[in-house]
């Protein structure tokens, strides 16, 4: 008898041919998670099973496999041999203090055993009938499922309803690319980031600021945000830090007010595009919610992604509203360090009435105002790298 964790995928189910790749992946990401627990990490068909777990660190292991992403759902299993008898002891030790309506759930894997999945049930269940009377069966809604899952392995996994989480769900990370986002500390961009990991995405960062007009412990919360987000990002995140100063104070100074968020967004994709060609990322990726603030109406959009030429910009958040976004950030534990005070560099030097429909000819013409190839240029000499793990 031993205790285990079962994991389980979901959508890699169904890929055809391919579908050896995305189980070594989501297989490899598993080991670099837990890696610091010095658990083992076996597979058998159709799931994941983590052992030599130390009982102080499970509570922190199960947390990490929460963070992965690929992961159906989980469950702390106890894993014994194939027989009924051994099925028997260990549900009867399962249940034996338990009070209510309960269900026998019996998943048959191994076609080879001596009974169907509706004979394990039913035998399994008027055992700890008889022996807990305390327990009765409700099969449309009981309190609790006792599971059988009899694998090929000659393995039996035995868990009740209460000891199984669901994961992240979605793609291992890395199986659908790489790309950049623009982390700004935020709520909005770090559930950006998460929603691009549940699709299998591996991102990495830029973040812009305008010191000494933002604080250093605006610096610090990205920091802090990356640190969180590097667990659904495989473990580690580089995050880019780039000053936009120069660049402002030259709007600031030669352009209509009305257009500083506008031309400024312009010259943060235009170093955003560089460092993807540069780095070999694939996408950009944005928290933009359509018609949030002024700079995410559809004209802002169109007029500041016309600078981008090559890679395409992703914006998970598109049809998102705040309240929606809040939530998956509370449940990321990004929120409260995004609610920090410490603001990014788009609220320097803001403009009472930003424009929110503005045309291309018009913003070529502020933008023609500064020599803004030479200011973008001068950021992306200033950018410096941070590995975060």
């Amino acid at each position: 008898m031993n205790k285990v964790i079962l994991i389980r995928f979901g959508e890699i189910y169904l890929k055809g041919k391919n579908r050896k790749y995305f189980e070594n992946l989501l297989e490899n990401n598993i080991k670099n998670a837990l890696k610091p627990y010095n658990v083992e990490i076996n597979r058998i068909p159709g799931r994941y099973e983590v052992t030599n777990i130390v009982e102080d660190d499970l509570d922190i292991v199960l947390g990490q496999v929460g963070k992965i992403a690929g992961v159906y759902s989980y469950s702390v299993a106890i894993e014994v041999d194939s027989n009924m008898k051994t099925i028997k002891d260990v549900g009867l030790e399962l249940l034996h203090d338990y009070s209510g309506t309960m269900k026998v759930v019996t998943n048959r894997a191994d076609k080879t055993f001596e009974k169907n999945s509706m004979e394990v049930s039913r035998e399994i269940g008027g055992f700890l009938l008889s022996k807990n009377k305390n327990l009765s069966v409700d099969v449309h809604s009981p309190n609790l499922i006792l599971n059988i899952d009899i694998r090929e392995n000659k393995k039996t996994y035995i868990f009740s309803s209460d000891m199984t989480h669901l994961g992240m769900g979605g793609m291992p990370v890395s199986s659908s690319g790489r790309g950049l986002i623009l982390l700004s500390g935020g709520i909005d961009s770090p559930v950006a980031f998460y929603m691009m990991n549940k699709r299998g995405v591996k991102l990495h960062a830029i973040h812009f600021h305008s010191y000494p007009y933002t604080s250093v412990l605006a610096k610090e919360k990205v920091v802090e945000l990356s640190k969180i987000l590097s667990d659904y990002n495989g473990g580690e995140i580089v995050l880019y830090l780039c000053s936009m100063t120069k660049v402002q104070e030259a709007i600031h100074k030669n352009c209509t007010p009305d257009y500083m968020i506008t031309l400024l967004r312009r010259a943060m994709f235009t170093v955003a595009e560089r460092l993807a060609k540069e780095k070999q990322y694939q996408m950009i990726v944005t928290g933009e919610s359509l018609g949030q603030v002024a700079s995410q109406t559809i004209e802002s959009m169109t007029v500041v992604q016309n600078v981008v030429e090559s890679i395409p910009i992703i914006r998970p958040l598109v049809a998102f509203d705040k309240n929606e976004t809040i939530f998956i950030a509370r449940k990321i534990n990004t929120f409260e360090t995004s609610i920090k005070p410490y603001e990014d560099c788009c609220t320097v030097f803001l403009p009472d009435s930003p424009v929110t429909r503005p045309q291309l000819d018009k913003v070529l013409l502020e933008q023609n105002k500064i020599d803004f190839d030479a200011l973008v240029d001068e950021a992306y000499s200033s950018i410096e790298k941070i590995l975060i793990k």
